[in-house]
Formats: C-alpha cells, sequence, structure tokens
C-alpha cells in the first residue's frame, strides 16, 4: 500500500525536525517536506502535493487558519490536521469552522497525532479527547439553548411556578396541589436553581419575560 505524505507546517524546527523522525518510524507515512509560514507551505504543497498536512494555528505572517480555509477552498483532497497548544475555545471553534479534518493538542503524544493522521487518510474525522470534550459540551449547550424554558420545567414545576407568578402564597399553593407547605417550598428552591435566579421576584419576572405565567 503507498505510504500517505505529510507535510508539516510549524515555525518551531523542533516540531518539524521531530515529527519528521516520528513518520520515518512508520512506514505507512512519509515525511515529504516542511515549512515554517503558510506562505513558505503554499507553493512547496502545490509542488509536491502531500495528502495529509500537519498544521500549527499560530505562525509568523497569515497563520494556520488563513492556510486551512484555503486548502479546504481549493485542494479539499488534502487533508489537514492542526497540531495546536491552544486549548481555549475560540481556537477550537476557528478550526473547525476552517474545514479541518483533525485536531490534536501539542500536550498529546506521538501516538494520538498517529492516530490523527491514521483518521484522517480513511476520511474520517479525528477530535483528541480534550477537543472532543469541548465539542461535546458546546453541542449540549446549543441544544439547551434552542429547548424553550417551558421544556426545562416539569408539568408540576411549572404549575407551581405559574401559581407564585399569580401572586399565591405557599400555604395557597400547598392547599391547592394538595401537598404540604414544605413540599412547596421545595419546588420553589428547586426552580429557582434550575432557572439561575435567586428570588421569588426574580422568579416571577423569569416567568413573566419568558412567557410563563398562567393563561
Amino acid at each position: 500500500m503507498k505510504s500517505a505524505g505529510v507535510f508539516v507546517v510549524d515555525d518551531h524546527q523542533i516540531i518539524r525536525d521531530s515529527l519528521r523522525c516520528l513518520l520515518r518510524a512508520h512506514p505507512e507515512f512519509r515525511f515529504v517536506g516542511g515549512a515554517f509560514s503558510a506562505e513558505a507551505a503554499q507553493g512547496a504543497i502545490e509542488e509536491l502535493k502531500p495528502e495529509v498536512i500537519v498544521l500549527d494555528l499560530e505562525m509568523p505572517g497569515t497563520g494556520g487558519l488563513l492556510l486551512a480555509r484555503r486548502l479546504h477552498q481549493h485542494h479539499p483532497e488534502i487533508k489537514v490536521v492542526v497540531l495546536t497548544g491552544h486549548a481555549e475555545p475560540r481556537y477550537i471553534n476557528e478550526a473547525l469552522q476552517s474545514g479541518v479534518q483533525g485536531l490534536v493538542l501539542k500536550m498529546s503524544s506521538g501516538d494520538e497525532l498517529l492516530a490523527a493522521l491514521r483518521a484522517v487518510v480513511a476520511g474520517r474525522i479525528y477530535l483528541c479527547p480534550e477537543v472532543t470534550t469541548f465539542v461535546v459540551r458546546e453541542y449540549r449547550q446549543h441544544l439547551e439553548a434552542a429547548e424553550s424554558p417551558g421544556d426545562r420545567l416539569s408539568r408540576r414545576q411549572l404549575d407551581v411556578l405559574q401559581r407564585i407568578t399569580a401572586g399565591q402564597t405557599t400555604k395557597e399553593i400547598a392547599f391547592a396541589l394538595g401537598v404540604s407547605a414544605k413540599t412547596v417550598e421545595t419546588h420553589r428552591l428547586h426552580l429557582m436553581s434550575k432557572l439561575g435566579v435567586e428570588s421569588v421576584a426574580e422568579l416571577t419576572k423569569y416567568a413573566v419575560r419568558e412567557g410563563l405565567t398562567a393563561p
């Protein structure tokens, strides 16, 4: 089977040299070249036509993100694995939006990078565990944001909230629902915790703002 050509773009010589040594130990890959900047890389990539680019994000000049976008637009057949020291959400989001197929942090092991290379060569997406955790968290937050406020409450919680908003006292709510006052107080505390408010006044304002008052 033909080995996959890998081109490394990183402004640190020690990174390029280390990856060259790593790839030499694995015949399924071959190191075809490296560059210290996006500008220096473009011509070499056109000439060498590697299957995979290992790309740093922060470099002199235009940086790695612009190169990733250009490759995604003009050479979608070339796979891009970002190797970065930045775990901040902004860097991860920008990298994923640039069309990269793999994302590995520099704190990861050489085996992690090799796994990423194998995955993208096979046509899969690869995210190291730290990045996967971030992506899943972002997805969950997106789903929660897409929910209507009422979807986050049980039927009983919504009933209690509407009665609080209507001005009923704890005793009145307890009598209407056939439960103890302590149970109503517990529902109120759970409501405030779930909705991120700290008082009955804020709870009422939230219900009015979100249209959760009784019809």
